[in-house]
């Protein structure tokens, strides 16, 4: 049994079997960051959905697994900023295209320093058969291996002896195998040929051949979806990984990759090789069946939206204002989205993933990034008038009249307040 979901919703749901009541599914195991809270109301048992996209099984049944997609209400109440009642589901929802905003985020060079918090695999589960459209997290696992292989690349390829079978000619080195020179060679009246085997030392070693296969399958994956082949990210990360496997062949028996042990000496390796084996293993190690599956095995994983949302600003105003942007600025304790330094013009900007900003303003927030822009760390920073008061933006999603580019943060005042002001981007949907 499955059930699907989408993000900011709060549905009814089945009872608890036998009156055991279950825990909420926690982001992080941070008892602030609820994926999915189960709570009983007026006689019915509800699920509620928070900032996270994702699969997940119900903690109170077995073999039950539900899906929370990213679509989004366009109508928001003006009074209270909820969601209009209602809803149709063609007219009122849209659905966000999480894979494009993502990638979109990482044409920008700094976002991809900041991607380790924006998800969750829970390897050690069950694996849950999800349809294609529904997988998000295989080319996140794929970023986080890229990311893994560019590290190695970068400190250098690991060397080692690995075994080499060759036909040589006219001499013999290491081992004679017989039995294939006799078939190789004599029966064919090859008689200066022998089929030896022998130990090098070099890059072509077990590991590396592991990860250079893994490569393959994530360029025929890739190969698959037109909107991700092309992103600049695994453009940029294969133009920097591939020089140093070219002496690397892509040649390993699954009974290798499933019986490999690691040098506790390269540790840098451990990790890319796990992931080189999940990816691996969801298809089957069979390269025909990346096209082929119309379901696909994923581990439960959360995507937190807020987060990604930030990432996606993030690239935006980088775009626009490159260095003059600063980004997590932490002072006593607290931690501000991004930081315009422009002397007495500087800015105290805050991402909120809060698409009824469109209609309503959250007062709570406007408190939160005015008390930000007061911090005497913060105005020292970046070099403010004593007597100048920092402006204030939110950033926000527009559904329906967002913006592409940002290149003015005070085009839209928050009239009830001074100097805060907010701006809708738009986010890209399916």
């Amino acid at each position: 049994m499955r059930k699907i979901f989408r993000e900011h919703s709060k549905s009814v749901v089945e009872a608890p079997i036998e009156g055991k009541w279950i825990s909420d599914i926690l982001f992080l195991n941070r008892t602030e960051a609820k994926c999915a809270r189960f709570f009983q109301e007026f006689g019915n048992h509800f699920l509620e959905c928070s900032y996270y996209v994702g699969a997940d099984w119900f903690p109170h049944r077995e073999k039950e697994w539900f899906y929370v997609e990213s679509k989004l209400n366009k109508n928001y109440n003006q009074t209270s900023g909820e969601e209009e009642k209602g809803i149709n589901e063609n007219k009122d929802l849209v659905e966000v295209d999480v894979l494009k905003m993502l990638f979109d985020a990482l044409q920008e060079p700094e976002v991809r320093e900041h991607t380790t918090e924006l998800f969750e695999i829970k390897f050690d589960s069950e694996w849950i058969p999800l349809r294609r459209k529904q997988d998000l997290i295989s080319p996140l696992i794929m970023i986080q291996f890229l990311n893994l292989v560019k590290d190695i690349v970068r400190k250098g390829l690991k060397k080692s002896y690995y075994r080499v079978e060759e036909n040589l000619y006219a001499k013999v080195k290491g081992k004679v195998l017989v039995g294939q020179t006799i078939k190789q060679n004599l029966v064919k009246n090859k008689n200066l040929n022998t089929v030896c085997q022998y130990e090098q030392f070099g890059v072509n070693g077990i590991e590396n051949r592991i990860l250079k296969k893994t490569l393959v399958y994530i360029k025929r994956y890739l190969s698959t979806y037109k909107e991700l082949s092309h992103a600049s990210y695994f453009q940029e990360s294969f133009n920097y990984i591939q020089p140093a496997f070219l002496d690397v062949s892509e040649e390993v028996s699954l009974n290798d990759i499933k019986h490999l042990k690691f040098n506790p000496f390269y540790k840098n390796y451990e990790k890319a090789i796990e992931l080189a084996k999940l990816i691996l293993q969801r298809f089957s190690y069979n390269l025909n069946s990346i096209q082929d599956q119309e379901t696909i095995l994923t581990p439960p994983f959360w995507i937190d939206m807020s987060k990604l949302f930030e990432l996606y600003v993030l690239g935006k105003l980088k775009n626009t204002f490159g260095k003059d942007l600063q980004y997590l600025v932490s002072t006593y304790g607290n931690e501000l989205d991004f930081l315009l330094s422009d002397g007495d013009d500087s800015i105290v900007i805050d991402a909120k993933y809060k698409p009824s900003y469109s209609v309503y303003v959250n007062h709570q927030d406007i408190r939160q990034v005015s008390g930000y822009s007061r911090l005497r760390r913060i105005r020292e920073k970046v070099k403010v008038s004593p007597e100048k008061m920092l402006d204030c933006v939110i950033i926000y999603p527009d559904l329906e009249n967002g913006i592409d580019s940002i290149t003015n943060l005070r085009s839209v005042p928050i009239k009830e307040y001074e100097k805060v002001w907010k701006v809708g981007v738009s986010l890209p949907f399916k």
